[in-house]
Formats: structure tokens, sequence, C-alpha cells
């Protein structure tokens, strides 16, 4: 066998000195926090032999405080394209080996470079972040790598998916662009996000808070809703966003993918004729509706442990991605607020903006009193649920379980937003607020007259009860286009989505509105 080129020789040795990152210590140190590599990642995420890598010899351009010397593999990312789940696909993969995953003007150079790629080509973009921040010694050069990226994720979003997986640390600026992507993946002890770290915060307020408390993942996932997941371990974290990418079209040129499932779109589920508890005040769990109505009861769901009153989720119903949106009588009765709202919003809107059709389950007894959603703005926050749901032209089914009152019936998508179907159960109660209020104000003065005010009270409440706690009076309006055993649902919904496959609808034209944010 004759002897390598010299040239080709040295190319492929300069190439397995990068690809072994920032050198076996390292890789050791890193692996041994049970994280995997940036590159490990990369493979976890594509295809088997799919990957293809663009930028492996890029140097950073660094001269001053000691950088003339500094060799950093790859300048600290990897980047490039292949195929998930056999579609393409583009990523980045910060390398904390290499120089902390620091940020310089090369290295965002690179991440452009896909960022460009995916606009191109109408493909997805993942990114692994994991990085100190700005590479300090290359000043405003890293500030205005940022700034390119920030500038592309704006411009991409609502053309293609943009994923992010916050694999360690990701402070300062670091977290911005993550924030403007449209999921976000973290992985529990191991991924921070925070603006300003533990130290910089006791110096400037006093206050003595530990890393995770501040920026883990549970917190970004339970208290500021930033993160979307929160999961075990890398591993896990590649594996959902591998999910996630099943259920979406690969830009917004395109309808999500349809998946043959095994699941008889004519099943029917007799215990849904009996989940909802005769006694008004009793609850039962709306994910028990949800894993019924679904193929093979799956789906994902983003946001589970924030803003519980409320549930957003993928899941496909006779093949097909759907977008659900559903009150949780469980927690807060189901009411809305002002973190719900904002949560089903974005939600909304993503779907919207990628043709997943929405499937809205609607028990809701109306928006969540009290002074401190007063002062937190719920007027607003709850607006945008208004606004979202006018504002979306994809397929929108509407399905009322039981309550559903007030200003709350309109913000969980009535036919006057623009439900395309409005279906309901026997025990759904559209009006404008429940038995118990609607009395009190009704007949207050019947009632203060009466000798017995309480029972005169039970009576009036039973008296509205009657006439207005069902859907009929809804459906002779035409509100409500159909009134069905709870049974039926699936195959109901089904046959409404497959209807509504090609539907089109216009606005006029604007630039854009002004959401209330």
């Amino acid at each position: 066998m004759s002897e390598k080129p010299l040239k080709l020789k040295e190319m492929e040795e300069m190439a397995a000195r990068i690809r072994a990152m920032g050198g076996e210590k390292q890789v050791k140190k890193h692996r041994e926090g049970g994280r995997l590599t940036a590159r490990e990642r990369l493979d976890k995420l594509f295809d088997p032999g799919s990957f293809n890598e663009v930028g492996l010899f890029v140097k950073h351009r660094g001269t001053g405080l000691g950088m003339a010397n500094m060799d950093i593999p790859a300048d600290g990312v990897i980047t490039g394209f292949g195929t998930v789940n056999g579609r393409t696909a583009l990523a980045f993969s910060q390398d904390f080996t290499s120089r902390a995953g620091t940020l310089g003007e090369m290295h965002a150079k690179k991440i452009c470079k896909v960022m460009d790629l995916s606009l191109k080509m109408k493909a997805p973009l993942v990114g692994f972040n994991d990085s100190g921040g700005a590479r300090i010694q290359e000043g405003v050069d890293a500030l205005g790598g940022y700034g390119e990226i920030f500038f592309r994720n704006s411009c991409a979003s609502g053309v293609v998916p943009q994923i992010s997986a916050i694999m360690g640390p990701t402070a300062g600026g670091a977290v911005y662009s993550p924030a403007m992507t449209d999921w976000v993946f973290m992985v529990k002890q191991t991924s921070r996000m925070f603006i300003t770290g533990p130290d910089v915060i006791k110096t400037v307020t006093g206050e003595e808070i530990d890393p995770e408390s501040l920026g883990g993942a549970m917190t970004h996932n339970t208290k500021s809703g930033v993160a979307h997941f929160a999961c075990e371990s890398d591993a896990e974290a590649v594996e959902q966003i591998k999910v996630m990418l099943s259920y979406l079209p690969s830009s917004n040129l395109e309808k999500p993918p349809f998946v043959e499932t095994g699941d008889d779109p004519a099943r029917m589920d007799e215990k849904l004729d009996t989940i909802v508890p005769e006694n008004p005040r009793r609850m039962y769990d709306m994910k028990t509706v949800i894993h019924s109505l679904v193929d093979n009861g799956e789906f994902l769901e983003p946001h589970e442990h924030y803003a519980r009153n409320i549930i957003v989720c993928f899941a496909r119903m006779g093949g097909r991605a759907v977008g659900i949106i559903a009150n949780q009588p469980k927690v807060l009765a189901g009411c809305l607020d002002v973190d719900a709202s904002d949560k089903a919003t974005r939600f909304i809107r993503f779907c919207d903006a990628f043709n997943i059709p929405l499937l809205t389950l609607t028990d809701v007894p109306g928006y969540l009193p009290g002074s401190d959603q007063e002062w937190r703005g719920i007027i607003r926050h709850g607006a945008k649920l208004l606004w979202c749901y006018s504002e979306a032209t994809v397929p929108k089914i509407m399905l009322v379980t039981r309550k559903d009152y007030g200003g709350s019936y309109l913000a969980m998508c009535s036919q006057h937003l623009g439900a395309d179907i409005v279906l309901a159960w026997p025990t759904a109660e559209i009006a404008v607020m429940g038995a118990e209020g609607a009395a009190n104000i009704i007949f207050r003065k019947e009632i203060e007259a009466a000798e017995d005010p309480e029972a005169k009270r039970e009576e009036k409440i039973k008296e509205y009860r009657d006439r207005f706690s069902n859907p009929y009076i809804a459906a002779a309006r035409g509100f409500v286009d159909e009134v069905i055993a709870p049974r039926e649902s699936r195959p109901r919904i089904i046959h409404a989505l497959k209807m509504l496959e090609n539907k089109e609808e216009k606005r006029p034209y604007k630039k854009h509105g002004n959401i209330p944010m």
C-alpha cells in the first residue's frame, strides 16, 4: 500500500488534533461531571453517519492579552449539518473543554454560518449552549458576534424551528439567544442560565444565592418560565429534542409530517362519559382526557412544571400533528392567570407560525381574581390570549368539557375568535358566570327579602343552573356546532381535522400587529 501524500497526512493530523477538543485531561474532567462532550451531543442528535462538519479549521484572530499563541480547537464550537429522523437539520455545539466554549468573533461567525444555511435551506436549527460567555480578550468583537446571532434569531423566528439546549453554564449575553429561540431544554443539576452570577449579585445587592437556585433547570422550568423542558441527563435532552422535531415541519412553508401511528381514528372511550364529576366543585385531571383523545395516548408537553393551571402539548390525532391547549381543573380550578396566559399565547403563536392545527379543551371558571393578578397586569396578559387566538389562521377546534364562563369563554378559542368547529359535551356550562355568582347578583333583592335568605339563595342558584348550566343555549345560537357524547370526541375531532386540512384564511396586510406585550 502506497504511503499517503504529505499534504494529506498533514491535513489528517491537524483535523485529529482539532477533533480532540480541549485535550484528554479537559475531556475527562468534562465527562466526570456527567456531561457529554460537544461532539458526542451532535453524534446523538444526527442520524448515524449523516453529520457533516463545517468550519473545522476556523481559528480566532485575537492577538492581545495573551491570545497570540493561544490555540482554541475549532474556536470552541462545532458546527455543521446532517439529518435527524431522515430530515435535514443544522446545528452548533459549544465546546466547554476548549477555553470554556467562550464566544469570540470567529466562534460567532461559525454559528452565523449555520444559521444562514438554516434559513436558506428552510431547515431547523439546534444549538447546544455550553459556554462561559463572551471571550473577554476579544472585547467588542465578541459583543458584535452576539449581536449578529441575535439578529439572525429574529430573522429566523417563525420561518424555521429554533431549538436551544442548555448543556452547562450559559451566562450574560449568552442567555439571550436561547431566549429568542422557540424551545429551551435544560438538564437538571448541570445547566445554568443567568444574566449575572451569584458572586456579582452578592457584590451588588448583598443577596446570597447558589447557582442552582438562581438559574438551574428547575428554577427556569417552575419560576421564570424561561425554559420549557427539564431533563435528567444530556442524553435525555438530545432524545427529547428529536421527539420535538418529529412533530414539526422543517419550515413555515411545509405542513407537519404525517405519521402512521397504528391507533384507530374511530376509537372511542366510554370512560370519558363519566370523567366529569356531577358536583361542579370537584376536580378531574384534564391530562386523562388528552391521553384518551390522542394517538396511543402519547404527547410531548412543554412547560410541564410552569403555570400548571393550563396544559400545552404536541400530539397526533389520526397521524396528524396537533397543538393542544387545555385548562387543568386540578390546578387553580383551571383559572387563567398572568403566567398561564403567557404560556398559552406563546404556544399558540408557535403552532400558527408552523401550520400546526390547534385543539382547545376548555374547562375554565374565569380569570384568577386578586390584587396581585391585577397589579401584575392580568388585563394586558389576558388580552394576549384573545389576540393570538384571533390572529391564528391554522385550523382551530374547540371542545368544551365543563365550565366556560365570561371573558375566559371568549379567550379559550370561542367561535367569536375564529374557531372553525366548536364541540361541547352535555356537561358543558357556557354562561356569563357561575350559578352562585349570577344568582347573588340577579336575585339579590329577592334573596335579602326572603324569610330564609339561604334557602332562597339555594333555590335561585338551582334555577340559574338548570337554565344556563348546559350547552344548549349556545348551541341554539350557533355558537356551539354540536353537542356530542364524550366517548365520541376522538373520531369527531379527527374528522374535523381532516376536513380543515386545506384551510385558507387571509387577513388584512400589515407589517405586524402591536400585540399587548
